[in-house]
């Protein structure tokens, strides 16, 4: 049973290789193919120099049979001048190639990135993506893509001298081929070790990655509380990993290149020897024969020492597509029924159930309907549970315990597509791009539907001050936090969601800000509000439709802002330490 699943697993990552592979290739056939023609015809090219030579060296010791001086210098402008056209074709091909592979794969890449669901940006590493698009990515480039051309030229090349050293001589081409083949089979060896290695290169770049970008985010943090050289101990410790990691890589590397300068070296000599006793037995051996032997020999051993290498960093390569392909694999939900795009009677949950790890639940029998086109306020104490129930609605997990209805469709039974035509939650990030790029998030909307999503959200006066075109920056360093909050109420608008979920929006803002952003979410009507809020402000609440109140995962209360006061329960002490 464990070998056929794991047989199954294994067709299913070779499938899945080939889906990814095969982007590098698709409408890029033709470059590819001249890429590898002029591999091939230099390979051609030197196994006719090498030719040459032979012809060149027998004439110069007389050996009867020999091309004239004249017929080899006209036979060397021709080999001269072939390489110009195939320089030129490859100066065509390989550029294209790599251009339109790595295009191409980025983008796919990019599509399989955006099909996750949210879940997978809260319980998977950024870093790891981030690693997965830059490192590894360079590396599946150096050692995969431009290696071809290396890798055809190898193959070639090194067929093509067997076959000119059986017609030259097939007892010493046997040797020759014996001597070259021995430390090859000894090198293979370490090709798995190489893969192994790259991975763990690879494993800890991300580490590394996801410590830097830690730090650099906190950095005021770091300033604050004076923790430079604890910041530096964790960067240099993630560092020393991945250079512990490159260093066994490159022992294996030194050991290949060990092997295959060993190599070299004896199999040079032993032709030289089996070609010299041949040569004295009178087995047809001339001068130009041995000297190319010589030649061919050290070429191949040379291939040869580089094979080991050049297929152990293939399979690295392959390796980290592999790892991409499997990780974008991660938390992909394409499944699901689509569902209206408009809320007609409300979110119903029952006997909702969820802990991040078990036997540790978060949010515990919650039963609550939120009525179509309503607003609520869900209050609490930290850790109550209230983000966890925006996160649920957002579908961020699908193994809670219970139901969430969105009308009569079930939460988990929804497709991704539908459910977030439905609900949108308003959320601060803002990109490097233009503010009303921000708003339609680079896609196009009629003109009417934008202006109407600014003046909703309480943008215009910024558009006025600024205009459309303006650039937020970078995390949109160059707006306050109210201005990016109706950023992201306004793009939520602008899709016309039928639910709007916010959390807690106004939480890094000042009051005033504060207010004026909530009495915006507030004013939406039509659209069904849930906000979760850390401000308890008296004239806000009393605009709420319902208040929902959470204690350590349970709603203990739910009503209205004077109906919840006149109990004097939990949220009455709440609003009353509050104030």
């Amino acid at each position: 049973m464990k070998l056929q699943t794991k047989n199954k697993k294994n067709k299913k990552n070779k499938t899945l290789r080939r889906e990814y592979i095969s982007t590098f290739f698709r409408g890029n056939k033709s470059a590819y193919c001249a890429m590898l023609l002029t591999s091939v015809l230099f390979s051609a090219l030197n196994l006719a120099a090498a030719w040459l030579i032979q012809q060149l060296v027998d004439n110069v010791s007389g050996e009867p049979g020999a091309l004239s001086l004249s017929t080899l210098a006209v036979l060397t402008a021709a080999i001269i001048l072939l390489i110009i056209p195939i320089k030129g074709l490859q100066y065509w091909a390989q550029p294209r190639f790599m251009k339109k592979a790595l295009s191409q794969f980025k983008s796919f890449a990019f599509r399989k990135l955006t099909r996750k669901n949210i879940a997978s940006f809260q319980s998977e590493s950024a870093s790891a993506y981030i690693s997965a698009f830059s490192n590894d990515l360079t590396f599946v480039e150096t050692n995969y893509l431009e290696k071809q051309y290396v890798l055809v030229f190898n193959i070639v090349w090194a067929a093509g001298a067997v076959v000119l050293m059986l017609l030259y001589s097939p007892p010493l081409a046997a040797v020759a081929v014996v001597l070259c083949a021995l430390p090859l089979f000894a090198s293979m060896r370490e090709s798995a070790r190489m893969e192994r290695a790259e991975k763990a290169v690879s494993e800890k770049n991300g580490e590394f990655t996801a410590s830097l970008k830690d730090i650099l985010g906190g950095f005021s943090v770091i300033k604050s509380f004076r923790a430079e050289n604890a910041a530096v101990s964790l960067l240099e410790k993630d560092s020393s990993a991945v250079e512990a990691a490159k260093c066994r890589k490159r022992k294996i590397c030194v050991l290949l290149g060990m092997i295959g300068g060993i190599a070299e070296f004896s199999a040079q000599m032993g032709t030289f020897l089996a070609g010299a006793v041949l040569a004295y037995l009178g087995l047809g051996i001339t001068p130009g024969i041995l000297f190319v032997f010589m030649d061919l020999t050290g070429a191949v051993i040379t291939v040869v020492g580089q094979m080991p290498e050049l297929s152990s960093s293939r399979r690295a390569a392959l390796g980290l597509v592999d790892k991409m392909a499997q990780t974008l694999e991660l938390n992909v939900r394409d499944e699901g029924k689509d569902i209206p795009g408009r809320l007609e009677n409300g979110i119903s949950i029952h006997n909702l159930c969820f802990g991040y790890e078990r036997d540790n639940e978060i949010l515990r029998g919650i039963n609550i309907t939120f009525e179509a086109g309503k607003s609520y306020a869900v209050v609490g104490n930290s850790g109550s549970g209230k983000s966890t129930l925006l996160k649920l609605l957002m579908s961020s997990r699908h193994d809670y315990k219970g139901a969430i209805y969105c009308d009569n469709a079930e939460l988990r039974e929804i497709s991704s597509k539908s459910l977030y035509e439905l609900i949108s939650m308003v959320e601060q990030n803002v990109f490097d791009a233009s503010i009303r790029d921000n708003i339609t998030m680079f896609r196009d909307f009629p003109s009417a539907d934008v202006d109407r999503a600014i003046e909703l959200s309480g943008l215009s006066r910024l558009i006025n001050e600024r205009g459309g075109d303006y650039l937020c920056g970078e995390n949109g360093k160059n707006l306050s936090g109210g201005e990016k909050q109706r950023i992201a109420i306004a793009r939520s608008l602008l899709q016309k969601s039928s639910v709007l979920l916010a959390d807690e929006v106004t939480a890094s803002l000042d009051a005033e800000t504060a207010y004026q952003v909530t009495g915006d979410i507030l004013k939406l009507d039509g659209i069904t509000r849930i906000v979760v809020t850390h401000s308890l402000t008296e004239s806000l609440l009393r605009q709420y439709d319902g208040i929902i109140v959470l204690k350590d995962g349970h709603i203990v209360e739910s009503g209205v802002f004077d109906d919840l006061m006149d109990k004097k329960g939990y949220f009455f002490a709440l609003y009353t330490v509050a104030q």
